[in-house]
């Protein structure tokens, strides 16, 4: 059975002389850079941000993990993508199999504040700081101004709507050429679909004439009349393509009547 999720948030804080509160928190991906380097000692922890607070942040911290463990052949698959999302079943399971990994390869004389100094105060943590464990960002960072406007040299207001690209007619023609491209296309659509249509209800109504029960006192006329109506018929908007063929059935139509008539 699996340690709860207190059993393995003490483990963390112990080893690492952290102050993490929910195994949500190790979604940033440092913790679990530092548990390796206390196994192996050569993880890049200047490059490990402990408050990292963006999401690619902590894709970053990932990756560093997955280059450790492939420079020891450690054969684990990594689901950086599910466990950067900070929830509690991903990253429970996976520290769970850490903890059981780092009991496998257990180091001695770690000092986990040390490895830490070398990082970077920028955004990174402080080596005589403890972490707070938050994964809430923080809104304190700079932001430039994106009033529309900015200052020369001379202190003189620049409006950057002058910055702003400017299509020229070779571009405004491309466009234009796409849009009648795509139209034609529409109306191309449009007719194809009208026409399958068209003659699927043909065949329907070919199917239903077949399947009546024909009176043997009936002329065959009156039959071949009914299919020649649903076959060569026509609807309000339609133009049928082969009027050529049309009017060599009804030719042969009416010399088929004027045989029949004969007998």
């Amino acid at each position: 059975m699996g340690e709860s999720r207190a059993q393995l948030l003490a483990w963390v804080n112990d080893l690492l002389q952290l102050n993490y509160t929910k195994i949500e928190q190790l979604g940033t991906g440092a913790a679990y850079c530092q548990i390796v380097d206390s196994i192996y000692g050569d993880v890049p922890m200047s490059k490990v941000k402990f408050e990292a607070n963006q999401e690619y942040e902590y894709l970053k911290n990932f990756k560093i993990l997955q280059g450790a463990f492939l420079k020891h052949q450690i054969d684990k698959n990594i689901p950086m993508e599910k466990l950067c999302k900070c929830r509690f079943q991903d990253n429970l399971e996976f520290l769970q199999w850490l903890k059981h990994f780092h009991e496998d390869n257990e180091p001695e004389n770690y000092d986990p504040i040390r490895r830490r100094k070398s990082t970077s105060s920028a955004g990174t943590l402080s080596p005589s700081v403890r972490s707070r464990g938050s994964i809430t960002p923080s809104y304190q960072k700079h932001t430039p101004d994106r009033s529309g406007s900015r200052s020369g040299r001379n202190g003189v207001l620049k409006s950057s709507s002058s910055s702003r690209f400017t299509p020229s007619s070779e571009h405004m023609a491309m466009v234009e050429d796409l849009h009648r491209q795509v139209a034609d296309m529409q109306a191309q659509m449009e007719t194809l679909e009208r026409e399958r249509d068209f003659y699927y209800n043909k065949l329907r109504m070919v199917e239903e004439l077949a399947g009546q029960n024909v009176d043997p006192e009936e002329p065959a006329t009156t039959v071949i009349r009914a299919l020649h109506s649903v076959l060569y018929g026509t609807e309000e908007g339609f133009v049928d393509p082969e009027d050529a063929e049309q009017k060599l059935a009804e030719m042969q139509l009416q010399e088929y009547e004027d045989v029949d008539e004969t007998f």
